[in-house]
């Protein structure tokens, strides 16, 4: 069997399990930890959310997911990873109701990637630079069929416990094998710059109300702030204080969605003191103001529908 041929097979394979266990539109959590299933009939607007660690496989349809410096798409030919906490604007761009956007989502444990790591015979140097933190790479028949495999393990829930690991082991691996092998390694890596850098991004996440103190930060992985600040635009496409803005931000606004929060208690909840300042950084970002960006998506039915931290 040719690859091209091998390839199809195992993305039909992986569509019919996902629609078996994702019948209808909407993000489905799963028995498996950390694999989520995400069905689609339309295309969407952007949508933002904190990406975890976590390799997107697509099985039918394509999206889009824009950082700072630019846009990566994925479809079944490609997979998109982050390697690290990032503030994305997550987009569906082909879709319908005869053809679904069908996709799953695998977050990572740093601890598999390195066991696993130490285990392959020809190890790989981790570069000294750190890497950008998103990327998408040319999909190969192994890791889908991996895939397959995992997600057709829901058909068996009594499997789950034993086999899942191992078939997430076997995923990770196909990962370590291919071209983000040493991005990934980088990443998981205790003292590499990547490594150093992920653990400043997941305290601003875990405290994105407090005052942002870049020297604080900086001294906490043993950085000069300057180099700091080029390592962490080089992950993150931003700097740690645009980083921070962009995860305040992204939270006010799904404190407005789903809690129906003024704009100015969703501005102090997220740690704004000015509301004038979090309404022009809003509209910055959003390109509109606070309530009216809010009333156009609640008027456009999406209420709820995508703004959730840590969602793909």
């Amino acid at each position: 069997m040719n690859e091209s041929t091998r390839m199809e097979q195992a993305r039909q394979r992986l569509a019919h399990a996902i629609r078996r266990h994702a019948p209808t539109s909407g993000t489905r959590q799963t028995a498996i930890p950390d694999l989520t299933l995400l069905h689609a009939v339309r295309t969407s607007e952007p949508l933002e959310s904190v990406y975890k660690p976590s390799i997107c496989i697509v099985a039918q349809g394509a999206k889009t997911a824009a950082l700072a410096d630019g846009t990566y798409t994925y479809d079944p030919m490609t997979y998109l990873v982050t390697s690290v906490e990032l503030p994305i604007f997550g987009k569906i761009v082909e879709a319908s109701p005869e053809v679904p956007y069908l996709s799953l989502k695998l977050c990572f444990d740093p601890d598999v990637i390195l066991d696993i790591a130490g285990e392959i015979r020809r190890p790989e140097l981790v570069s000294s630079e750190a890497s950008r933190g998103i990327t998408v790479s040319r999909m190969s028949p192994a890791l889908l069929e991996a895939a397959c495999r995992l997600v057709e393990l829901l058909d068996a829930p009594e499997d789950v416990p034993v086999l899942a690991p191992l078939v997430i082991r076997e995923m990770v691996y196909r990962l370590l094998q291919g071209e983000q092998g040493p991005l990934l390694r980088s990443f998981a890596t205790v003292g590499s710059q990547s490594h150093l850098i992920a653990q400043s991004v997941r305290l601003i996440n875990r405290q994105y109300q407090r005052p942002l103190r870049v020297e604080e930060l900086a001294g906490a992985v043993n950085m000069s702030v300057s180099a700091f600040h080029k390592h962490f635009k080089r992950v993150t496409a931003m700097s740690p204080l645009q980083y921070q803005k962009t995860v305040r931000l992204q939270e006010a606004k799904r404190f407005m969605l789903t809690e129906a929060l003024p704009a100015a208690e969703a501005a102090f909840r997220v740690g704004y003191e000015s509301p004038s300042q979090f309404s022009r950084e809003y509209a910055r970002l959003y390109g509109r103001p606070p309530m009216q960006d809010i009333q156009e998506l609640r008027d456009a039915t999406v209420v709820g529908a995508g703004s959730v931290r840590g969602g793909e």
